[in-house]
Order: C-alpha cells, then structure tokens, then sequence
C-alpha cells in the first residue's frame, strides 16, 4: 500500500476509533435511540438523491438497515448511556468477527477451522473477565446489550455478503433510509414525543454536530473510503487495519474521559484484541510460513 494510501486507510481508522467518545458526547445531550434516529437520517439524507440505489434486492436493504439501525446502534447508544464506557464498547462490539463465524457455521454450513477456535478461545476468556469485574461504570446490562449489538452487526455482515461486489456506499445510503422508521418508532415509545422535542429543541451544535458526524464521517467518508480502497488492494492488506479501531477507541476514551484501565481490563483487552488478531491474520500468515518452509 502506497504511503498516500496507508494514511488514508488509518484516517478512517481513526474516524471510526474515535466516534465512540464522539457517541458519549452525543449521548449528553440526546436521548439515545433519538440520537440513532438522527445518525441514520444524516446517513441517507440528502445523499439518497445523489447516489444511485445498487442493484440489489429491497429485502436485503431492509434487513440491513434494521439490524444495523436498531439491532446494532439503537441497542450500543443505550449501552453507552450509562452502562458500558466508550473504550470497553469499541473493544466489545468487534466480537461481531467471531458472531460471523457462528452464524457462517449454522446458517451457511462453514467448518469450523481450528485457528477459528483458537482465536474464539480468547475473545470468550476476555469476555469471562469482563463479566467477571462488572461495576458501576460497566454493567452486565451494557455488556449484553453490546453483545447483542455485535450479534446484530454479525448478521448485517451475511446480509451484505448475499449482496454481492456492489457499491457499498450506495448500498449503505439507501439501507439507512429503512433505519429510521422502527428507531424513530421505539423512540416515540420508549422516550415520548415531549422528551424528543424538548432534546431537538435544547441540542446545542455538540449534539447536532455528534449526530451528524455519525451520518457524514463514518457513513459516507469511512465506508467510501475503505471500500475505494479495497477495490484497488487486496481484502488482506487493507482488512487487518481494522483491528486498530479498539486501539483508537481505547486511548481516546482515556484521553478525553479520563477512563481507568485497570489491570484486569487490560487483560480483558489483551485477550479479546489476540482472539481477532488470530481469527483475522492467520490466514495470511500461515500462507506466508508455509511456503518458506516449503523452500527450506
């Protein structure tokens, strides 16, 4: 990868590390499934009428936009509302690699394979720590629903995969346009119509600027981005990049929110991040050892 090229792949990197405080943010001053409304919105429009629908099924633009609008961002914004802190959420939702693998197995008959369960072994012993030292600041409450969402975002994964080689950012454009109703709709019951005007009404330019950061930045700049990139560039070269996006999550949410980092999260962290290492990198480094050892 070019220089020019590697700065942009970690600039959108960074962008979607760093969204997790932006989410915090954001979350002061919006209701969160309000806020999940609002991000989706910013996500189609006004860009649905300048980019063209891909050619794909409605069906798989609709179960995309559910379970990306409400399954994956409408369950982390409650989360990261009071149960779970930025950091430990741009780490926990990643399990959605090993969820992919789960849902593979079951629904697409996929084998297991055994550096799979080596990397799965890790990210469950990680997770054991975390339910293990639960507190004020990180709930069993907040780890299930990030779970869920990671669980969520697995099956938008295989949603996506039926798809097919399509424009991506078309594709995740005109999927946020079916977001918005059940968020909008779970908002107007869960949080009412007096607190959603009252939060619209007082938002300051953080709150707006959070939701449409969400929208503009991590739709239409980090899917656009990545996407471009990985259609000159091989899925192995640009992939494994996104293993930095906890990394950035982490340090910025220590920066910014002062989040402690104890010992044993360092361990929980330590051992989810070598679970994705090894279920996202083997692949490419067994490919490389093996043919030296062939020369040898």
């Amino acid at each position: 990868m070019s220089p020019a090229h590697l700065l942009l792949a970690l600039a959108v990197v960074i962008v979607w590390g760093t969204n997790f405080v932006i989410i915090k943010l954001g979350l002061g001053e919006l209701p969160p499934l309000l806020f999940a409304t609002l991000r989706f919105f910013f996500s189609f429009f006004p860009w649905i009428f300048l980019i063209r629908r891909p050619p794909v099924a409605w069906k798989l633009l609709i179960a995309t936009g559910i379970f990306l609008g409400f399954g994956l961002f409408g369950l982390l914004f409650i989360a990261m509302r009071a149960d779970i802190t930025p950091g430990i959420a741009s780490l926990v939702v990643q399990t959605q690699a090993f969820f992919t693998i789960g849902l593979s197995m079951l629904l697409l008959s996929e084998r297991l394979r055994a550096f799979q369960a080596v990397g799965l072994a890790f990210c469950i012993a990680g997770l054991v720590i975390l339910f293990a030292h639960t507190d004020a600041s990180l709930t069993t409450r907040g780890l299930i629903l990030t779970l869920t969402g990671g669980l969520s975002w697995a099956i938008a994964n295989l949603v996506a995969k039926r798809a097919g080689k399509v424009d991506m950012l078309g594709f995740m454009v005109w999927s946020s346009l079916f977001a918005v109703p059940p968020l909008l709709a779970a908002s107007l019951v869960f949080e009412g119509p007096e607190r959603i005007a009252h939060a619209l009404a007082s938002a300051s330019w953080l709150g707006w600027s959070a939701a449409i950061w969400q929208g503009v930045a991590n739709t239409l700049f980090g899917y656009g981005a990545w996407n471009w990139l990985l259609a000159r560039y091989p899925a192995a070269t640009v992939s494994p990049l996104s293993l930095l996006v906890p990394v950035f999550g982490m340090l910025t949410a220590t920066l910014v929110f002062a989040e402690p980092l104890p010992a044993w999260k360092l361990q929980a962290c330590a051992l989810l991040l070598l679970g994705l290492v090894v279920i996202t990198l083997w692949p490419r480094l067994r490919a490389r050892l093996l043919p030296a050892r062939g020369n040898a």
